[in-house]
């Protein structure tokens, strides 16, 4: 059976010399810089995944650092070499994935870095992308996974001393500090000296607390309720590390786990009702949190090795 990557000289050469030695019309965003076999590698593709992968376009990261930028597209362009091959291949192996294997990887990268559903969109915006492509990155992962199931995985075994080894080198990555993602419901009082306004306001204060504590949906009376940040976004105030918040906030959220709402807390200038959306308590995580990610890591490490350009695989 052929190895999973095969690179032909030509290839690296002629990618290389579009790469760094095009003209002018390098702007030009849709020219080919490699070709795989009949499928295209496009300058568009290629600034897309710089841009994925660093948060930065390519022009940008030009700026930074020249050598950075040079590095960085010869990895990329790997990659994507890379990615072509190995969808030829699924192709020809008629390798399928349905969407319950992606929700339950989705799933497992969720639990590995303790997120809710609401806090992995909110990474993915943070990132520039959004869940549906993520979706679709997870399924072609998967299929890459099941591709090199076939051909190479009887020749890797991750021993358990390295990933013991691996988790104490890395030891300050499993370490973090605490986070937590508040959502607000505001009520705010227009005269603070009115104390009929500031009754009528704690009374409908704790209509809403008893609503939550029932059962309904924080986000959908914070946007019919709130006069707060947030409230068209269900309330959400986004993540701060705790050492971010003011020593009263901490105090209100100290005891409180993700999910749990705080008891109206009166103020001159309103009533706040606090959710904590999500929280981790920081520190450093187990082997056990962090095994699954750990081996992902070793294998994909693995598979670079074998079949990185110049392998003798």
């Amino acid at each position: 059976m052929k190895p999973l990557r095969t690179v032909y000289p030509w290839m690296v050469i002629f990618a290389a010399t579009l790469v760094f030695f095009s003209p002018v019309s390098a702007e030009i965003q849709n020219r080919v810089v490699a070709i795989v076999n009949n499928q295209l590698v496009t300058l568009f593709e290629l600034n897309g995944k710089i841009r994925e992968l660093t948060g930065l376009s390519s022009r940008e990261l030009k700026e930074r650092s020249e050598d950075m930028y040079i590095e960085t597209r010869r990895k990329v362009l790997n990659d994507l070499i890379d990615q072509k091959i190995a969808l030829e291949k699924i192709k020809e192996l008629e390798i399928k994935v349905q969407p319950e294997e992606v929700d339950q990887a989705i799933e497992r990268v969720k639990e590995d870095n303790q997120l809710t559903q609401e806090g992995l969109i909110a990474k993915l915006k943070e990132r520039g992308t959004t869940y549906e492509a993520y979706r679709e990155s997870i399924k072609i992962e998967l299929e890459r996974r099941q591709l090199i199931t076939y051909e190479v995985q009887s020749k890797i075994m991750l021993r358990e001393e390295d990933i013991e080894t691996y988790y104490k080198e890395h030891i300050d990555e499993f370490t973090s500090e605490g986070k937590v993602r508040l959502a607000l419901i505001f009520l705010k009082q227009r005269d603070p000296a009115d104390k009929d306004e500031a009754r009528d306001l704690y009374q409908k204060a704790q209509g809403i607390f008893s609503m939550i504590e029932s059962g309904e949906d924080f986000g959908k009376l914070a946007k019919k309720f709130s006069s707060g940040p947030g409230a068209k976004d269900d309330g959400d105030l986004g993540v701060f590390k705790l050492s971010e918040l003011n020593p009263e906030m901490a105090e209100q959220i100290k005891g409180l786990s993700t999910g749990d709402v705080a008891k109206p807390i009166i103020k001159p200038d309103g009533i706040r009702i606090i959710k904590v959306a999500e929280k981790d308590g920081g520190g450093l995580k187990s082997l056990e949190q962090v095994r699954n990610a750990i081996q992902s890591i070793l294998y994909r490490e693995e598979l670079e090795r074998r079949y990185s350009p110049g392998s003798a695989s």
